[in-house]
């Protein structure tokens, strides 16, 4: 799965999915405060939807005015911001863009919205949003700004295959489908939020990058990644090592089947994968979501011919937030995509032979990147 594939990174949305269909580029890494030495874990998003529908203004899907004419959403959105820590509290900022003043160029992968860009190795721009905007819950975001400029070195993937491939799209395989070109990748550069400006530096920035497109969002959602790891085995920090793991939804023609998990585990360039979509690796993957009053917990066991792993994550709540999406259909669910970068967790990564399994090593994850969301029902 190790594998990169910049055309899984390029513009998709075309034919039905350009009338019903999202995109969205995530990019997430750790900054900090020289002065006071605070550090926050930002991200920045590039988000397009229903590109086909689109007018010389964003429809937005939250609009009354939009509602009432049945329009669908249809936008450009720029997302950024910085999920809480013990220190500071969460926020979100959204731009809206009309569809037309999207602009890709593909060999090398370049986007532009206006005077934001976006590439495989920098990614630059800003958003503003006035208190007043932020009043309309249309719009979905808080009030602030930030200011951006990082370069990007993107180390390690996670190919996920025929699962996201042509076919599987043009049959509609997935709810959602997911290419991660950057499970471990490098950020350089700054960024200035409401005044205060974060150092990224390479070596501390912990940094994520990773594509989902389709017809609609994975409902549940769940997503886990880290590149922030050390080994219980030496006492150090692994430097060429990530982890990611993807919650999915597969369907079969029109009928949903029960949500299925990919993982990878790169440890010290080695690959460990499990996969529903790779039978020549027999993978079974079991996974259990705990809730408390302060924390989410999830735990997973994965096994496949040649390794086994245990994974457990926990975040606190108080370091998670609202993610804010509407549907292609226009459709703003009730219950929440909770957010955070502050997750921590433990993997127990084993070797199996015909003599039984090894502990190879264990695992402390640090500054995990937690998404989730229940099955909840929807509200129009």
């Amino acid at each position: 799965m190790n594998r990169s594939d910049l055309a899984r990174n390029a513009h998709m949305l075309h034919g039905p999915l350009s009338k019903h269909g999202y995109m969205r580029w995530w990019h997430s890494f750790t900054g900090t405060q020289p002065q006071t030495g605070e550090s926050r874990v930002f991200f920045v998003e590039f988000f397009l939807i229903n590109p086909a529908l689109g007018e010389d203004v964003p429809i937005l899907g939250q609009l009354p005015f939009y509602k009432k004419q049945g329009k669908k959403p249809s936008y450009c959105m720029v997302k950024a911001g910085a999920f809480p820590n013990a220190v500071s509290e969460g926020i979100q900022l959204h731009n809206y863009y009309p569809t037309n003043s999207f602009h890709v160029a593909h060999n090398p992968f370049h986007m532009k919205i206006e005077d934001l860009e976006c590439s495989e190795s920098r990614i630059r721009g800003f958003v503003e949003v006035s208190t007043e905007e932020s009043l309309n819950p249309a719009f979905m975001t808080d009030a602030g700004y930030m200011e951006w400029d990082l370069e990007i070195n993107k180390s390690i993937a996670c190919h996920t295959g025929m699962v996201s491939g042509p076919f599987a799209s043009l049959i509609n395989a997935l709810d959602t489908f997911w290419h991660g070109e950057g499970i471990q990748a490098q950020f350089r550069g700054h960024v200035t939020l409401n005044d205060v400006t974060y150092n990224v530096e390479p070596e501390t920035s912990y940094g994520y990058a990773d594509k989902h497109w389709g017809r609609n969002y994975n409902h549940p959602w769940l997503q886990l990644a880290s590149c922030h790891l050390y080994s219980k085995r030496t006492g150090k920090e692994l430097r060429y090592s990530a982890f990611a793991l993807e919650g999915c939804c597969p369907r079969f023609l029109c009928f949903p089947l029960r949500p299925k998990l990919m993982m990878q585990l790169t440890y010290t360039g080695e690959d460990f994968e499990f996969s529903f979509a790779r039978p020549s690796f027999l993978s079974r993957i079991k996974w259990q979501k705990k809730e408390t009053g302060k924390r989410y917990i999830w735990h997973v066991m994965a096994q496949n011919k040649t390794s086994m792993m245990k994974l457990s994550v926990n975040c606190l709540k108080a370091n998670m937030m609202h993610l804010d999406y509407e549907s292609p259909q226009g459709v703003h669910r009730k219950s929440p995509l909770w957010g955070g970068g502050e997750g921590v967790g433990t993997i127990e990564l084993y070797r199996l032979t015909p003599e039984g399994k090894t502990l190879l090593d264990t695992l402390e994850m640090r500054n995990v990147l937690c998404e989730y969301q229940n099955n909840k029902k929807v509200r129009r």
